[in-house]
């Protein structure tokens, strides 16, 4: 029985700043809060279907440094297994977020380790991939990686899902071989070369390029909602209406809870609407990985 997911991917430490604005030019701000936690989009969406109580494994490179043990650690804590989470020499990656008072994210990535991610890393969990429903990919380790997990996915039998974040250049060839493309509003002006800035025009756009490669997709737009493209339907699934408190993490929750809805036998339309109960769970709380929730907080 194909029951896992395998998310295939970045480990980050982040250093989370609150403050009321960017800085400016020259300038030396201080902060209201600072905060640390394991991040990395990767890390975050495994962290969420198994905070979910799917069992989910991580496959991706920490150095050998303590931000590294913090990590490994912390995925396990969360319930993720991380046999696959090899040790590389150098630094973690890292990510420095500066959330803003009024909810946006401004951040910086150290890729670090996630660049030593290889092939050989994916050719050793091919029998775990025979064994996987689902494999997620985002862009935060090398491009020919990700197109060759794709390709060794699509040999074992399993659903790919590609958080196309953050954008970046990949061969159509391999857009092709996936089955949901997530993106949000930023990244999917990247790929279809206009910009996003209603929900009508996702609509439009997300149908264009869904019939050009024959995938599923979804347009993730904040606080909006998102529009999801299943099988030729379109439909516009609006955001809960929270207080959000910052927003760090809120797609990675997201495209965790899609792997976890899609495995309990829902469309994706379906499960696009429990992701959405989800990811309004994540933004009311500081953090990524902390914040997100288990089934049953969900469910109450």
């Amino acid at each position: 029985m194909r029951d896992k997911i395998t998310v295939i991917g970045s480990l980050n430490y982040d250093i989370i700043l609150k403050t009321p604005r960017l800085p400016y030019q020259g300038e030396t701000l201080p902060v209201d809060k600072a905060s640390f936690s394991a991040g990395g989009k990767g890390a975050n969406q495994a962290v969420q279907a198994a905070k979910l109580g799917i069992e989910t494994y991580m496959v991706g490179c920490v150095g050998t440094d303590t931000l590294g043990d913090f990590l490994i650690q912390t995925a396990k804590s969360y319930g993720v297994h991380t046999r696959y989470v090899r040790r590389a020499n150098g630094i973690s990656g890292m990510g420095i977020v500066n959330a803003i008072e009024d909810g946006s994210v401004h951040a910086s990535i150290v890729r670090g380790a996630n660049f030593e991610v290889t092939k050989a890393d994916i050719d050793a969990v091919i029998p775990l991939l025979e064994e996987s429903e689902i494999v997620i990919l985002q862009m935060e380790i090398p491009m020919h990686v990700i197109e060759y997990a794709i390709n060794k996915a699509n040999e074992a039998g399993c659903k790919v899902i590609l958080n196309a974040a953050p954008a970046a250049e990949i061969a159509e060839e391999y857009l092709s071989k996936i089955d949901i493309l997530v993106v949000n509003e930023v990244e999917a002006e990247f790929y279809v070369g206009t910009p996003i800035d209603s929900v009508e025009k996702a609509k439009v756009e997300i149908d264009k390029l869904t019939k050009s490669f024959g995938i599923n997709s979804i347009f993730t737009l904040g606080k909006d909602g998102a529009v999801v493209a299943e099988n030729g339907v379109i439909e516009f699934i609006p955001a809960k209406k929270v207080d959000a408190v910052e927003t760090t993490g809120a797609g990675d929750s997201y495209i965790g809870a899609i792997g976890y809805a899609l495995l309990q036998g829902n469309n994706l339309i379906e499960a696009s609407k429990f992701a959405t109960k989800c990811s309004a769970i994540t933004v009311c709380r500081y953090g990524a990985q902390p914040s997100m929730p288990t089934l049953k907080e969900i469910k109450d």
